[in-house]
């Protein structure tokens, strides 16, 4: 998944998952994004937003 907040710019972070056992395998953790409609230089675009900030309101949502 190569998308990010069209916003705060919150992207894919990777790191490792660990087991019980202590093995480590590669993992990822993706943000929480939305496809909206928001108003984008005051014209309605479909953009990808995360929840933390349609929640916050620093998205225009456009109806």
């Amino acid at each position: 998944m190569a998308r990010h907040c069209s916003v705060c710019k919150k992207g894919t972070i990777s790191g490792n998952q660990i087991s019980h056992s202590t093995r480590h395998t590669k993992r990822a953790w993706n943000p929480n994004l939305k496809k909206v409609r928001a108003i984008v230089n005051g014209a309605p675009r479909r953009i990808y937003v995360c929840t933390r900030c349609l929640r916050s309101g620093k998205v225009e949502r456009a109806i």
